[in-house]
């Protein structure tokens, strides 16, 4: 996902964007200490995802107070 569809989002869709994205990167820590983690990649992606949708949230509710 890039940060061109993150910014067209509300956000309270980027809020449970963000929720999944937890959800998913437990998911994912889960598997990798049982060992059946098949992507090992896919948990840097969902981190940098979830950075870029907090980064997003950050700006939106800065452009909000001013």
């Amino acid at each position: 996902m890039n940060a061109q569809e993150l910014r067209d989002k509300t956000p309270d869709q980027l809020r449970d964007e963000l929720a999944n994205l937890k959800k998913e990167s437990f998911n994912l820590r889960f598997q990798q200490a049982t060992g059946s983690l098949e992507n090992p990649a896919r948990m840097r992606q969902v981190r940098r995802d979830a950075a870029r949708v907090k980064t997003i949230l950050n700006e939106k509710a800065q452009a909000a107070a001013e």
